[in-house]
């Protein structure tokens, strides 16, 4: 009694393969674009029209379709609710991340939007995977590795001290490393807000191995590259206010 059940007999019909090669080749890629607003419309209470086609197009042949549905999932769960987020976005999520470039971009783009939305167990999952981000099919795609440094910097809020530090700390310092100025700056700031979140966390120990680390790693390093990174870190935990002077001291 929501849309018209020809309209949805129609629409659910687009991700037929015949559609695809007397029709139009792009029709699947359409229905794709389209299902957040269609999953919208129905409410959730309906999801059960859509889940076979949702999962049909998500194991699609062509790359555009998944790619598609890859920038929208974080939309569709805010739709669908964390139960059904769970059990039925989740698993096709999961096959995105491991999907070409093109496809784990769109995952990577929303992923705090989407890891924000899970409970904890489940969203913790995800930190043995976060460093799968650091390989790509072209080692020259160094926007793929500027946005997981953007997306580590949202990420901080949804973890604890040593879930940042025994995770995403190394994938961090990986990226202060980075061959890319671009993706390097973006990385000092991650540094200088996870050097912030760990100075508020109960336990001091975390700030102070990860301040050793930094001195260590960057300010005693033979590359004079190294020891530039530690500076600019440096300048970006004073800009950002990070640390209490005396502490930075």
């Amino acid at each position: 009694d929501v849309v018209p059940q020809a309209l949805l007999d129609q629409y659910l019909s687009m991700t037929d393969p015949s559609r695809a090669q007397t029709v139009d080749t792009e029709i699947a890629k359409h229905c794709a674009y389209s299902l957040p607003g269609v999953a919208l419309t129905l409410g959730r209470q309906n999801w059960h029209c859509l889940k076979d086609t949702y999962e049909t197009l998500a194991s699609d042949m062509q790359w555009k379709v998944r790619r598609t549905l890859a920038f929208s999932i974080h939309e569709l769960a805010v739709i669908l609710g964390d139960q059904l987020t769970a059990g039925d976005l989740v698993p096709v999520f999961n096959g995105f991340l491991k999907d070409l470039d093109e496809v784990r971009i769109g995952v990577l783009k929303h992923l705090h939007d989407f890891l924000k939305l899970l409970h904890l167990d489940k969203r913790r999952e995800y930190l043995y995977q976060l460093q799968e981000f650091l390989v790509t099919d072209n080692s020259r795609n160094w926007r793929f590795r500027a946005e997981l440094a953007e997306q580590l910097i949202l990420l901080l809020d949804l973890y604890s001290a040593r879930d940042i530090y025994d995770y995403l700390r190394p994938i961090a310092f990986n990226l202060c490393a980075d061959k890319v100025s671009s993706v390097r700056w973006i990385s000092y700031k991650l540094v200088s807000e996870m050097v912030k979140k760990l100075y508020m966390a109960p336990t001091s120990t975390f700030v102070v191995d990860l301040m050793n680390e930094l001195v260590e790693k960057f300010c005693r390093c033979c590359k004079w590259s190294g020891r530039q990174t530690f500076v600019f870190i440096c300048q970006t935990i004073i800009e950002d206010d990070c640390l209490p002077m005396d502490q930075f001291a």
